[in-house]
């Protein structure tokens, strides 16, 4: 009884925050609630059925990458108004062991005991049949994905793949995996794919970080390696464009501060050579990216990406979070509008049946107790809901 009343209570004080007729926003997790220190890396999926799933990473004991975490989840079959309580899902079975690979700047960091265990990086992929899959890493080494047939209620038994990601070892003879963060596609063929990143931090070949890409032809019952899609790349993102073709885009640490994008006609290989798109600015951050259908006036879908607008790469920089359209396959983006204006960080995308648009991002405050005053764009997950009308409405910003 007294879990329900507090299962209630949470329900409660998450009620979603209206600040225009076109736009609400709703906080689905906060920091230091809930038994857990911070919650971070949002991603996100509408089913088949149009159920929205918001997942993300529930860090126990530190707001580090690494330690005790968990992958939490909550539900909306109403179109993001109203959510069911947080659960765990991802990998409720064995332990397993530590990862004992890290750059050099978090190793005088606290990354958690030799008990604790990272589960990071939750992506998933809604498929037209219904049937939810969702990839996770443990301990950035090794890969998992379980399944749902029912909208998220429940979930297969993990099954490991990280054997589809081995072949790449020939290239990057990685130490570290981390599947998106964010989502991946269903293609009009049918294909699962899911961009992941991986590195080596003692650099024993000449490449020692990218993107690559695992896929699935038979509905996820098995998954292979594709290519590299963008080398030197980190945190992807992917979307379907308008004649079936697969873009990519990838945070980097070029000193263009741009995104760095490719294509590829299958979302497997044949990857074309990246380029930096110039209206995309690169924090050095996540960010999201879908397609959407447009205002019925276009010939083709348009792409919506979201993600801070600076090019300031210190992570008390980020903020600002802003969404970009391009109506032609990615090679303009003229069209922009700030989100959220002040401390923001990762994001991601997903837009319901009727053509309303959903944005999970992390939400900060400008001064946080305790911190030294700094900004701070990780106090909570908020989900924003918009439509159309609202995204074109001019901008005030420059």
């Amino acid at each position: 009884m007294i879990r329900n009343v507090l299962l209630w209570l949470c329900l409660l004080s998450f009620a979603p925050v209206a600040t225009a007729d076109e736009f609400t926003e709703t906080v689905l997790f906060e920091e230091d609630t809930g038994g857990f220190k911070l919650y971070r890396i949002p991603g996100m999926v509408v089913t088949s059925n149009g159920t929205v799933l918001a997942y993300c990473e529930a860090r126990k004991f530190t707001e580090a990458d690494r330690g005790e975490i968990e992958i939490h989840l909550r539900r909306s079959t109403d179109g993001g108004q109203t959510w069911s309580p947080a659960v765990q899902v991802a990998h409720l079975g064995e332990r397993l062991p530590r990862n004992p690979h890290m750059p050099e700047k978090k190793k005088s960091k606290n990354m958690g005991g030799p008990d604790e265990q990272t589960v990071n990086n939750p992506v998933a992929i809604a498929s037209r049949d219904g049937t939810v899959h969702l990839l996770y890493c443990v301990e950035y080494m090794r890969c998992f994905v379980i399944e749902s047939r029912d909208d998220g209620l429940t979930w297969t038994e993990p099954v490991e793949i990280t054997r589809a990601m081995e072949p790449f070892r020939t290239k990057i003879d990685w130490q570290v995996i981390a599947t998106g963060p964010g989502h991946g596609v269903q293609l009009r063929s049918g294909r699962l794919v899911a961009p992941f990143w991986m590195t080596d931090y003692d650099g024993r070949l000449p490449l020692t970080k990218g993107v690559g890409i695992i896929y699935s032809d038979d509905r996820g019952a098995t998954w292979q390696a594709g290519e590299i899609a963008i080398p030197r790349g980190g945190e992807p993102n992917i979307a379907e464009l308008s004649d079936g073709a697969v873009l990519v885009t990838a945070r980097n640490t070029d000193a263009r501060n741009r995104r760095m994008l490719a294509m590829s006609p299958n979302g497997a290989n044949e990857w074309s050579k990246p380029v930096f798109a110039d209206e995309l600015h690169e924090p050095g951050c996540m960010a999201g990216l879908v397609s959407h259908p447009g205002d019925g006036r276009s010939d083709r879908p348009w792409l919506l990406y979201s993600s801070p607008n600076t090019v300031d790469r210190s992570h008390q920089a980020r903020r600002d979070v802003t969404i970009r359209i391009s109506k032609d396959d990615g090679k303009t983006w003229p069209i922009q509008k700030r989100l959220h204006a002040g401390p923001s960080a990762y994001s991601d995308l997903a837009v319901l049946p009727n053509g309303d648009i959903l944005c999970f991002y992390e939400r900060g405050v400008e001064q946080r107790f305790g911190d030294h005053g700094r900004p701070w764009a990780y106090r909570y997950l908020a989900i924003a809901k918009f439509d159309l009308e609202w995204l074109l409405k001019p901008d005030d910003q420059n």
